[in-house]
């Protein structure tokens, strides 16, 4: 791709021509023009020509492909950071190789105060257990070391970490010699992130932001909270975000309000509303979901920390004060105690005024019919990972080890979703899994359970558009006239229209389906390269000597 060196000015206008534009504004688009940070055009190449003389520069894509920037709707944004430079865990196969990665990595960095680590998941080692207490402080030689389970609901942690931590043995989810969860899990987790510095904290958002860019998000929304964060951390980031050039950030701030004063709390910090990460329940990996029905290898039904009736109190209160509200549900009996909430809150104010509000549920795994239908009824969007699925579904993975496979194939049911009516934004729940957008659209597409997979249309869809619409907005995502420009430019192979079905793909490669292609992402395909990310006109991100 080769651009001219017209020095970039906030009112520029761009003309990108030669390739091609994923666009509903006209499938076989070739040409954009960008004008005061948004869409003006989208055309043939050969119309592009009256634009050319017009313009403050012109951009040649020598074939890529531009679509609109990913939205990653669910990240954690500083620990993102943090991760990419720290003690990274989930490539050990290995118990010992885990120790040994902790033991290399305290030697190599002995100016940190705590050891940040992550990814460790005992599923996939043939020990088939996390370390044991004594075992991490001979790693550690002594020092704190905080390592949260891949999915972050559970830790274990050193002693020398405890000792930070005054009654941290009498806290809920306390066990001396297992991961700790629940309270004892918060506490630890508090103490070890308080150890990070302003300026590294800084540097940690701007990295991943960074890596954002580069893989074409345009946007990501933060899920912080009082449980998982700290109010400093998220203003801070959103004050970065706002005088630095990178991806958009939309912050969601996980506390539960019950009045008007709550309301505004939640508006002082600058989030979209009091939603992300305000548990009801745990995760699947830790034995803390809640399910109706006791786990296939533990002896009971996970955590519950919200109840149908206080999920209504907080609807209510966010409905009221024209905010959004969301949850934290996985557990299928987390879910129907959100359902249940955000009824009663319809039952008290009008289902119109719900639905308007478009409250969101993060993770939503364990659905049944009766709660997708719910979900429809309510006008709540499903905020989704489809690279839980990949991680850990089908019949040999974690899923079917904690619940048994027949419940783990009902598990992320996104075909079903969109049969329903169900809007569907999609994320990465970074770090949980990584920040990889196309391999995200990938994973929904080739579901390892098949009567659960979509078109990559669709799963791209959700992955752009859906993220948009999941914080109230229509206009954005896509590729129109007056639509934000913000776009990602790609090369990547010829375009396709794949769907699940063979016969649906074969037939709708034909142009004269009238529909705009995009990569093929058959498994094992190489994913698509970013050599550009734009947010509102402005170029975020550059692929080096492109």
């Amino acid at each position: 791709m080769t651009e001219s060196t017209a020095p970039q000015s906030e009112h520029r206008t761009v003309l990108l021509r030669g390739g091609d534009v994923h666009s509903p504004a006209d499938p076989f688009a070739t040409a954009m023009v960008v004008e005061r940070g948004h869409v003006a055009w989208v055309g043939s190449e050969g119309a592009a020509d009256a634009f050319a003389s017009g313009v403050d520069e012109v951009i040649d894509l020598e074939g890529s492909l531009v679509t609109p920037a990913f939205t990653d709707s669910h990240v954690h944004t500083t620990s993102t950071g943090l991760a990419l430079a720290g003690l990274d865990l989930s490539a050990a196969r290995t118990l010992t190789e885990a120790l040994g990665l902790v033991r290399a990595y305290a030697h190599t960095h002995s100016g940190e105060r705590v050891v940040l680590g992550h990814g460790w998941d005992a599923t996939r080692w043939p020990e088939r257990r996390p370390p044991s207490r004594a075992e991490l402080d001979e790693a550690a030689g002594g020092r704190p070391v905080y390592l949260p389970r891949v999915d972050v609901h559970s830790a274990v942690v050193t002693t020398a970490l405890l000792d930070l931590v005054p009654g941290v043995t009498a806290l809920t989810g306390y066990h001396p010699d297992a991961p700790l969860t629940g309270a004892a899990h918060h506490a630890v987790r508090s103490a070890a992130h308080g150890a990070v510095t302003p300026g590294q904290r800084a540097e940690a958002q701007r990295a991943a932001l960074a890596h954002a860019a580069s893989l074409g998000i345009g946007t990501v929304h933060e899920c912080a909270g009082p449980e998982i964060s700290d109010e400093e951390d998220f203003t801070g980031l959103l004050e970065l975000a706002s005088r630095e050039p990178g991806p958009r950030v939309f912050g969601y701030w996980a506390e539960r309000i019950e009045d008007e004063k709550g309301a505004r709390r939640i508006r002082e910090l600058g989030a979209t509303g009091a939603a992300g990460d305000l548990f009801v329940d745990g995760s699947l990996g830790s034995h803390t979901a809640f399910l109706h029905e006791p786990y296939a290898d533990a002896p009971h039904t996970g955590t519950v920390h919200l109840d149908a009736a206080q999920i209504a109190a907080h609807v209510t209160a966010c409905t009221e004060a024209g905010l959004q509200a969301g949850f934290h549900a996985i557990g299928d009996a987390a879910v129907s105690a959100v359902v249940a909430g955000v009824r009663a809150a319809s039952e008290n104010l009008g289902l119109a005024r719900v639905r308007a509000a478009r409250h969101r549920v993060e993770h939503a795994e364990m659905l049944t019919p009766e709660t997708i239908a719910a979900f429809a009824e309510l006008g709540l969007t499903a905020s989704v990972q489809p690279a839980f699925d990949a991680a850990w579904g089908g019949r040999e993975g974690m899923y079917a080890g904690r619940l048994g496979a027949e419940r783990a194939a009902t598990l992320n049911p996104y075909a079903a979703l969109l049969r329903a009516g169900v809007p569907l934004a999609f994320g990465s729940d970074s770090p949980v899994t990584p920040l990889d957008p196309w391999g995200t659209v990938r994973a929904a597409a080739f579901h390892r359970t098949p009567e659960h997979r979509i078109s990559v249309r669709a799963g791209f869809t959700a992955h752009t558009r859906g993220g948009w619409r999941s914080v109230g907005r229509d206009d954005a995502g896509v590729l129109v006239p007056g639509a934000p420009a913000d776009y990602a430019v790609w090369r990547t192979g010829e375009l396709v229209v794949q769907a699940p079905d063979d016969r649906v793909a074969r037939w709708s490669t034909d142009p004269r389906s009238g529909t705009p292609g995009l990569p093929d992402l058959t498994p094992g395909a190489p994913l698509p390269v970013c050599l550009r990310t734009v947010v509102f006109g402005q170029t975020v991100y550059a692929r080096p000597n492109e």
